[in-house]
């Protein structure tokens, strides 16, 4: 899916005050990402290593709808309509050193705000989507600690504001549980003008600022976001305590 529908209705200029580029709240700002705090893009010089301490990203549950999918791959979105979304995540120790090889899952709802593998999903949780997949996968990160997902900015169900679940496996005896979050005016704007986000007669009843689960995670868990070509891109440095 395209978001060319979604760029006709609102400039350049309009997104990018749409996107809460975090350069100040990200897990761990490196001189790069200092240096480049007065661009609109700052947060990608977050995906990399840099010196000193990393402020540890803090951990919050894994929610009601997890498991492991057992697929190693890429691409999540198993046909799932919506925007278009790169998640990239860079793991990175205590000393901001890339946890190379760590294993990352992700998983999220769909744009309906449904999940993949159980029953009462949806706005009448009448919909079982047991046995399913969709928006869920694991990767294991590269030299630098990176993980790229291709996957489409997940939807919302009542009690929650926007986000994707992420795990963290330094290795097999430990694991570091977080959620992503997204910037509400964006979300709001995706949710209200472009399809299949704003074909639901309910509107969502949660925001970042009224999320305990969000407050608890604080800014070090807020995605930096940029448009890009074909789709948004979020980035997020992961800093994981060592055990």
């Amino acid at each position: 899916m395209k978001i060319k529908p979604f760029r006709s209705q609102i400039n350049r200029r309009q997104a990018l005050g749409l996107i809460a580029v975090t350069a100040t709240g990200g897990a761990f700002l490196a001189p790069e990402a200092r240096a480049a705090e007065g661009s609109p893009f700052a947060g990608a010089s977050l995906l990399m290593p840099g010196a000193g301490v990393c402020s540890i990203t803090p951990e919050v549950t894994e929610g009601p709808f997890y498991f492991d999918p057992e697929l190693e791959r890429q691409d999540i979105t198993e046909g799932r309509k919506g925007v278009p979304l790169t998640v990239r995540l860079q793991a990175v120790d205590d000393q901001c050193q890339p946890m190379a090889k760590a294993r990352v899952d992700i998983w999220h709802c769909d744009a309906r705000g449904i999940y993949s593998g159980y029953p009462g999903q949806g706005d009448s949780r009448d919909i079982d989507t047991t046995g399913q997949k969709f928006l869920r996968g694991i990767q294991y990160a590269d030299d630098k600690g990176i993980v790229s997902f291709k996957t489409i900015y997940p939807g919302w169900y009542r009690g929650r504001t926007t986000h994707i679940h992420f795990k963290v496996f330094p290795d097999a005896n430990s694991v570091m549980t977080g959620q992503l979050f997204f910037p509400d005016a964006l979300s709001e704007h995706l949710f209200t003008t472009v399809a299949p986000y704003n074909n639901r007669p309910q509107k969502r009843d949660m925001f970042n600022k009224d999320d305990g689960i969000a407050r608890q995670a604080g800014p070090m868990s807020q995605a930096a976001l940029r448009e890009m070509a074909s789709a948004f891109e979020a980035l997020l440095v992961i800093a994981v305590k060592a055990s």
